[in-house]
């Protein structure tokens, strides 16, 4: 009988077979001790950004996009190992990157707006920011998104896109923020009594601030009331606190004061006429 493991096809087949073997292991060594290495050099890049004082925004970007970029040069070098031409990859990822582009337009502008936020840096990582309607402090800003905690603990998720399309309020450069209240009394109520009912109140709150001095100013003429405008100003970690007890203490005041705040009012007119049988009877010629 003839013996197939003594053929040379046997040795060729299986020296190809050892012979990739290598490689793929090769490869996986690379790929896999190559990651750990790439984290380690991150780590130490972003350590050096600190060091260096680079803001914070910027060293956190600029160290997720030297780590991204060195995983995909160890992806290559990877794939090279196992025998795939450079050249001929180059070629085949040029392609692919065209139509990658095209269908995934969208994250190359997050990409592109999250550079814009680190370049421009309309706020920072820690900041208190208000983006399309949503409030939270800032806790990270990377390549595709931004992350957001809000109030209630909630984490918010932003795509950087997102961000540079729509308007942006950072509540942090300052160390103090504008408490608005609009408050509407009767119009037979006494105006000079309402304000000085809503001063004596502002300023018995150590929370508010003597300057810029607090106003209680009439904004409009209304169709049920006079609304009053009440303007006062805290310190950022106050605001909300303050805007809450203010409008309670404001409210408990006016009732104990007499001083009305009048709900909508419509005026209704009722007009009614004689059904027809009742008219008078026209005078005949």
């Amino acid at each position: 009988m003839h013996d197939w493991f003594s053929t040379p096809e046997y040795g060729y087949w299986t020296g190809l077979a050892a012979g990739f073997g290598m490689r793929v292991a090769g490869a996986l060594v690379i790929l896999f001790a190559g990651m750990k290495i790439v984290g380690w050099i991150a780590d130490a890049l972003g350590r050096a950004l600190a060091r260096a004082h680079i803001e914070q925004t910027a060293a956190l970007f600029l160290a997720r996009v030297a780590q991204t970029t060195m995983q995909i040069v160890l992806l290559l070098a990877a794939v090279q190992l196992l025998g795939v031409p450079m050249t001929s990859m180059l070629a085949v990822l040029g392609a692919a990157g065209l139509a990658i582009g095209l269908a995934l337009k969208d994250s190359l502008s997050n990409i592109a707006s999250g550079v814009m936020l680190v370049a421009l840096r309309p706020f920072r990582v820690g900041d208190i920011v208000t983006i399309g309607g949503v409030s939270g402090k800032v806790e990270l800003i990377n390549m595709f998104q931004t992350r957001l905690r809000g109030a209630d603990n909630q984490t918010v998720t932003l795509p950087n896109a997102l961000i540079t399309a729509d308007s942006i309020v950072n509540l942090t450069p300052d160390t103090m923020r504008r408490i608005e209240l609009v408050i509407g009394i009767g119009y037979d109520d006494d105006i000079d009594q309402a304000r000085a009912i809503v001063m004596e109140i502002l300023r018995g709150d150590r929370r508010v601030l003597g300057e810029p001095a607090p106003a209680v100013l009439v904004y409009a003429l209304a169709e049920s009331s006079v609304d009053l405008g009440i303007r006062c100003h805290v310190a950022n970690a106050d605001w909300f606190a303050a805007k809450c007890e203010l409008t309670e203490r404001i409210k408990k005041a006016f009732d104990d004061a007499g001083v009305s705040i009048p709900y909508p009012q419509r005026d209704t007119h009722v007009y009614t006429h004689a059904p027809a049988s009742q008219e008078p009877a026209r005078a005949s010629t």
